[in-house]
């Protein structure tokens, strides 16, 4: 008669007879119960005992944990990396809170001393524990199962039954069968051994390896990344060399010579914007043609440059980050000589791209006295202007409908050579003087394309011509290991999602000759932990296998039926109910879910 059951009692006395069978289902380390009498451990005991904490799991999370905590403060204060304007805006509005987050090192997080303790810590401790796992699950892979243990009824799911079929041909049968289901078995004595679930630990595996490599990547990306920023007039060009960037940041470890080798021009700018509803004034498209070369002799290709749709040159990707207007003015001489003719960027102040900005004239003007002296001017643009009766320069839609440009004259020495770096968005007016008007007040003028104003006294002109040129600001970056940071991550997804829902088990099937020459059939499962799916799986495997090895009924002392005349069912088949002798006599049978239904 079968015997089919599931049993959650906790192991003890005869119960360690599973021996390996029971063990080695995960490679994580067995952590030895203390003794009561701990000798002295000394400095090689506590450098042995601080590398096992270091190296255990629990750490290991507690430190990921940490760096997940650690990274805050770098989202929400202004690091020196990023923007350095912020965090000097920062420092004048918070002059008691900005010296102690100097100390700590908040604006410059990802650098400081203890975000690198966290790092390197973590780095150590899933080194540590992967390497021991690595080798043990290896080690597994090239073994084999445990054999059976000795009494298979005392797992926590098995069934039994008698057949009349050879307990050789029982066991091929048994060892085709799960061969099929792709487990790893082979016979071992009287019985089948065999093994699932390997990718469990695999995954598990996987994962914390996947997370050593975004680690890595992320170190290396940080190390050796470089970004610059640059405003490109239409018709003009960039060269990737250091010189050609407006501002540029680089990692610890970059050099020149890490740049890649391009160039680029900048054909045309087209931006279109949202004309009327609620979304009036948004960008619908923003766009840049190019003609670029790839190192010093490369064949020109053309590319379209989009937002969020960079061009990859190389290791090197180019966005296309900002756009402005720069008005093409001409400044002539009292002799009407042109001392300066180009397109002045202009640095938008709102979403309507209000701009303000200075034209400098260094070189080639003389005032009407004959004496070298330099030109400024302080420009604001808009692009649509809202006519005099707005009272103010604030463009009213960011297309090109009604451009004005606003210009305030000043001469004198700019101090471009006194060897301090000057921003071309502003203008050192300590040693400069104004154009005075007929009133005595500072000389202003508001021109439309064409126009010109004529500065006093004969110290020239200054014209807005009729072509108004776009820049684009572009954002050119060098970030290595970005394309393993995203394999380690897609494979700790992969090994995570693994390691959660695969389940490590074992399954065994003996076949021996009972006493009366009839051969008994027990199956048993043992899964990492409590799971439905192993009482299932094994009543599957339990009802395939009884099809091939059909039971006999037990002999029964008088051979009557049942006293109500139902007459006996077929108690041979898994699950059945009914009474069964079994070896285990202190253990109920139950039947195991899914076996009952063979």
């Amino acid at each position: 008669m079968s015997d089919t059951t599931t049993d959650n009692s906790t192991q003890t006395g005869d119960d360690q007879d599973l021996g390996a069978a029971g063990s080695q289902l995960s490679t994580a380390p067995v952590e030895d119960s203390p003794s009561p009498d701990l000798p002295s451990l000394g400095v090689i005991g506590w450098a042995r005992w601080f590398w096992r904490q270091l190296t255990s799991m629990r750490v290991a999370l507690l430190l990921l944990l940490l760096l997940s905590l650690a990274a805050i403060p770098g989202s929400l204060i202004p690091q020196t990396g990023i923007n350095e304007a912020q965090v000097a805006d920062f420092r004048e509005r918070h002059d008691v809170l900005a010296p102690v987050y100097d100390k700590l090192g908040l604006f410059n997080v990802y650098s400081s001393v203890w975000f690198s303790a966290i790092y390197i810590l973590l780095f150590v401790s899933l080194i540590g524990c992967i390497v021991p796992r690595t080798w043990q699950f290896v080690g597994q892979l090239r073994g084999r199962p445990p054999g059976a243990p000795r009494r298979l009824t005392r797992l926590p799911a098995h069934t039994t039954w008698r057949t009349s079929a050879e307990p050789e041909e029982v066991r091929e049968a048994a060892l085709a069968l799960l061969r099929k289901r792709r487990f790893r078995a082979h016979a071992v004595g009287d019985a089948v051994a065999a093994e699932k679930g390997y990718l469990r630990e695999l995954g598990n595996l996987a994962f914390h390896l996947a997370l050593i490599v975004m680690l890595i990547a992320f170190a290396w990306g940080q190390l050796f990344k470089s970004e610059g920023n640059k405003i490109v007039v239409e018709g003009d060009g960039f060269s990737n060399t250091l010189t050609q960037y407006d501002d540029f940041k680089s990692g610890n470890l970059f050099t020149n010579d890490d740049l890649e080798p391009f160039s680029f021009d900048v054909e045309e700018f087209t931006g279109t914007y949202e004309r009327t509803g609620p979304n009036r004034g948004t960008p619908r498209t923003y766009e840049t043609e190019v003609t670029y070369t790839e190192g010093a002799d490369g064949e020109e290709k053309n590319a379209l440059i989009k937002v969020n749709k960079p061009l990859e040159i190389g290791d090197a990707k180019v966005y296309l980050v900002s756009h402005g207007y720069a008005p093409v003015v001409t400044v002539r001489d009292g002799k009407g000589e042109i001392v300066y003719q180009d397109a002045v960027p202009l640095l938008p102040l709102d979403n309507n791209v209000t701009s303000n900005g200075v034209v400098k004239v260094l070189d080639g003007y003389r005032n009407p006295q004959g004496k070298k002296e330099q030109l400024g001017f302080q420009a604001f643009f808009v692009p649509t202007f809202g006519g005099s009766a707005s009272g103010t320069m604030l463009s009213q839609f960011p297309a090109l409908d009604y451009p004005v440009l606003a210009l305030n004259a000043y001469h004198g020495d700019l101090k471009a050579d006194s060897g301090i770096p000057q921003s071309v968005y502003q203008m050192d007016k300590t040693k400069m003087k104004e154009f005075k008007d007929a009133d005595g007040e500072l000389l202003k003028k508001l021109l439309t394309p064409g126009e010109t104003m004529t500065l006093p006294g004969g110290a020239g002109s200054i014209t807005f011509e009729k072509d108004i040129k776009e820049w684009a600001g572009f954002q050119v970056v060098q970030e290595p290991g970005g394309g393993w940071a995203l394999g380690g991550a897609l494979t700790a997804i992969g090994g995570l999602a693994a390691s959660l829902f695969v389940q490590r088990r074992r399954v065994w099937v003996r076949a021996v000759r009972g006493d009366d020459g009839v051969t008994v059939v027990e199956m048993a499962g043992l899964g990492r932990s409590e799971s439905a799916k192993v009482p299932e799986e094994l009543g599957d495997l339990a009802g395939t296998l009884y099809e091939r090895a059909p039971g006999v009924p037990d002999p029964e002392p008088d051979g009557a039926p049942e006293p109500d005349g139902t007459p006996p069912e077929d108690p041979g088949a898994p699950g059945a109910s009914g009474t069964t002798t079994s070896t285990d006599t202190d253990s109920q049978a139950v039947p195991a879910e899914g076996a009952e239904q063979q």
